[in-house]
């Protein structure tokens, strides 16, 4: 097939089917979830939910995680960030009253719609990353995994002890359970849209060119500052998003169901997809979504192929972690090889003999992002074949 299209199809018809790829397989996978979803009780059917919702969240790292190369545990923050909002403005007045009496007065008395919430939750996770990402955003390795984790570990303490925000540890009910498979569904899409829409930007291609070889991009004049703080406040939106669509899938939240469990899981199915691809952090989201859900519910019994059969309490998370183990040992790149849909078979690009750095500056080509290539021998091509006067302005 790769042959086939390389030899019928000029260049710029396989650069266009390779977009076009690489947007629609998500959202068929996507689709694909749905539809099985919607046939299922109603018990798998939250399942499926589940793994929409999951899904979105698992974009929303990738939009941070996988363009910049930069880990962050502190992502799972604006998550919890976009479902306290949502579920304490959703919330009868008469429930806040009652469960939560210290609330500060602009969380104690409206009330939204949940689709008003969605949108609130959106814009909080931005604002809240973009205060947490001018702190943070010119710490790179160790460094910024200690400080993106120690803001989760803040998030976390704030949101349990501080009762004028929430209600502390207890649980926040009454929360409408509006998050069905068509909302999920539409909700994973727009995550997935709006990760595909920055990734064919300018800034986009700098910060991926930036994780290649940050020296060579940093000598020609790209403010990595900037290009990560958009990233990353791309995902806190999307992040906050999705927190909402969660809270209204659940119907009730508590803190601890937004901390640690939630935060390696999610980065676990990127990381096994493929951090660094689009349909990567889909794929992760979708297929270890369902193996999570199916492990957590064995631990309440389950049946298969006619057996049933119950976990002991923690099996389930041994299991998985170690399933995930083996997949990194077996597929260190994830499961997508950090490919888009289809790539190899439409014919991936060649290597840019300037570099990643200089295809960025020049605008790329329009072909996937996933085509900057990732190696210090392409940032020393590009330092050498780019020349930068000093005083350049940062692209």
């Amino acid at each position: 097939m790769a042959g086939g299209a390389r030899g019928v199809l000029p260049e710029p018809a396989r650069a266009r089917l390779r977009l076009a790829a690489e947007a629609l397989g998500p959202l068929a996978l996507i689709a694909i979830v749905a539809l099985v979803g919607a046939q299922l009780s109603t018990a798998d059917k939250t399942d499926a939910i589940n793994v929409l919702v999951i899904t979105a969240i698992v974009v929303g790292l990738y939009v941070f995680i996988g363009n910049s190369g930069v880990i962050s545990f502190g992502q799972i923050s604006f998550v919890a960030i976009g479902a306290f909002a949502a579920a304490i403005w959703t919330t009868p007045v008469g429930t806040r009253d009652a469960t939560m009496p210290d609330l500060f007065g602009f969380l104690a008395s409206p009330r939204l719609t949940n689709l008003e919430s969605l949108l609130v939750a959106a814009g909080l996770g931005a604002v809240m990353s973009l205060v947490v990402g001018l702190a943070l955003m010119r710490l790179s390795g160790l460094s910024a995994g200690i400080a993106t984790f120690a803001v989760l570990e803040i998030t976390y303490n704030v949101l349990a002890n501080w009762e004028k925000i929430g209600p502390g540890p207890t649980v926040i009910a009454n929360v409408p359970a509006t998050t069905g498979i068509p909302q999920a569904a539409i909700g994973c899409a727009i995550a997935i849209a709006a990760a595909f829409g920055y990734q064919r930007t300018r800034s986009c291609r700098l910060l991926r060119a930036s994780r290649a070889d940050a020296l060579a991009a940093r000598g020609i004049g790209v403010s990595i500052f900037r290009h990560r703080l958009i990233a990353f406040v791309l995902s806190g939106a999307i992040c906050g998003f999705a927190g909402a669509l969660y809270v209204h899938e659940l119907g009730s939240v508590s803190v601890t169901e937004l901390y640690l469990a939630l935060t390696f899981s999610t980065l676990s199915m990127l990381v096994v997809g493929g951090s660094q691809s689009l349909w990567g952090a889909t794929m992760g989201g979708t297929l270890l979504g369902v193996l999570y859900s199916f492990l957590s519910n064995a631990v309440s019994g389950t049946t298969v192929f006619g057996l049933s059969f119950t976990l002991p309490n923690g099996l389930n998370t041994i299991i998985f972690a170690v399933l995930f183990v083996g997949a990194l040992m077996l597929a260190p790149r994830g499961l997508t090889r950090n490919r888009e849909f289809l790539a190899v078979a439409l014919g991936e690009r060649a290597p840019h003999p300037r570099g990643p750095v200089a295809i960025a500056l020049a605008g790329g080509d329009g072909e996937s992002p996933g085509d900057v290539e990732t190696g210090s021998s392409g940032g020393e091509a590009a330092s050498r074949s780019v020349k930068f006067t000093p005083g350049q302005p940062s692209p």
